[in-house]
């Protein structure tokens, strides 16, 4: 049973103010779970082409017949996240082992029209969103008479819309019925400040749904984004639109267009809009690495690498890499994370009995050829617990588990 103040959080989880003499601002907050493994889930109506996405991204086989809800249980798969910078590290150490970032995504089961009140096992869905941190949201947009809309027509921005409406309608009855309880509980009584901002949050999120904004897209003070997180609102997750296109408009170069591109900037503005075929992907997938090149080379090469990129940022994610003899690994740690968190993600104890960090940026290991020669430049730093990682940043964790002054 919640009840009407926020659950005491962890430390990791409480908004940190600066140390600096004279600061007292609050550090940035995401919307979202406080941890690093995250996940992004695959969304839209019945028969748009996500589960066919999914299968080029994971290839992993789930059903894909053409058929409402054929998706009953969401299947899960880890992606590659492809990255240059890993592959230099890889070609400098020659490790033993090598072990890239991974994406995870999930399959979700089709929604429709009144999902929100359980319509099409609409309630089943939902809480299969709730447990993923971002979205891949798919629209159709290829034409053909042999795969149904669930619509009866094609029409992708009202595709959009339905969606969209569905999440936000869901997190309006959570945060509705949130506010009538604490508002039972107070009985009369005077709040206190901390339960004044949380019935102030709540009623913000309200008004904020009812004008038919997302939760992600209001104006909000950290400590209002730490009270509100722990409803995992659906409308609060990041998300990218995948517009699943013909495979004639995609060699053609077409892209979503200006209808799409004109509802997303008017409903959620700055969020990535990406073309692509699956019809097309999957072709490409099976020919040989020349011919993919080839393709690649006249511009129809594949979207997936651009899909997957787009899903790590939306996740806010960044890479860290450690690297050595026996090993070259990325690590994904989220946005604004520091260096105690960042050695968490290796192992809980490195977190728990951390001491520093030697850092170094990728670029200037790129520029001067080796650690030694790194060092030797005065790029390599000793890094303390207010340290905030950096996308690119190398590494090497001290920390006493299990002993003094352990390295990583």
């Amino acid at each position: 049973r919640r009840s009407l103040q926020a659950p005491r959080r962890s430390d990791s989880e409480q908004p940190a103010m600066s140390k600096k003499k004279g600061k007292n601002t609050e550090e940035k907050v995401l919307f979202g779970r406080p941890k690093n493994n995250v996940s992004i889930g695959l969304v839209g109506l019945p028969n748009v082409g996500k589960s066919s996405t999914f299968n080029l991204l994971g290839k992993l086989q789930v059903a894909a017949e053409n058929y409402p809800f054929c998706t009953i249980d969401p299947a899960v798969t880890s992606v590659v996240v492809p990255d240059e910078r890993f592959t230099h590290l890889v070609q400098k150490f020659v490790p033993k082992r090598e072990i890239q970032a991974v994406l995870s995504v999930t399959d979700i089961a089709g929604l429709v029209k009144g999902a929100a009140e359980g319509k099409g096992l609409g309630n089943e869905f939902l809480s299969n969103i709730a447990q993923v941190d971002a979205i891949f949201h798919v629209v159709r947009k290829f034409p053909g008479k042999k795969v149904e809309h669930v619509e009866g027509d094609l029409d992708p921005t009202r595709d959009l819309a339905i969606i969209r409406a569905e999440l936000q309608k869901k997190d309006l009855a959570r945060v509705t019925a949130a506010l009538d309880t604490d508002q039972k509980k107070l009985r009369g009584r005077k709040p206190t400040k901390e339960q004044e901002m949380e019935l102030a949050s709540l009623q913000k999120a309200i008004d904020c749904l009812k004008e038919g904004k997302d939760i992600r897209h209001g104006d909000w003070q950290p400590k209002e984004i730490y009270y509100l997180n722990q409803f995992n609102l659906l409308s609060a997750k990041p998300v990218v639109y995948l517009v699943n296109i013909g495979v004639k408009a995609y060699k053609e170069g077409k892209r979503a267009g200006k209808k799409i591109a004109a509802w997303v900037e008017e409903n959620t503005p700055g969020e990535p809009v990406i073309a692509y075929s699956a019809k097309y992907e999957a072709a490409f997938a099976d020919l040989d690495a020349g011919k993919q090149a080839k393709y690649t080379k006249k511009g129809v090469g594949s979207a997936i690498p651009q899909i997957i990129w787009a899903g790590y940022r939306a996740l806010n994610l960044v890479h860290f890499f450690t690297v050595g003899k026996d090993e070259v690994r990325a690590w994904s740690v989220r946005k604004h994370s520091k260096a105690p968190q960042a050695a968490g993600v290796i192992h809980g104890d490195f977190e728990k009995h951390f001491i520093s960090a030697d850092v170094y940026s990728f670029d200037d290991f790129k520029e001067h050829g080796s650690e030694a020669a790194v060092k030797a430049a005065g790029k390599l730093m000793t890094k303390g617990k207010d340290y905030v990682v950096k996308d690119g940043d190398i590494m090497f964790i001290k920390h006493n588990a299990g002993g003094a002054g352990k390295k990583k």
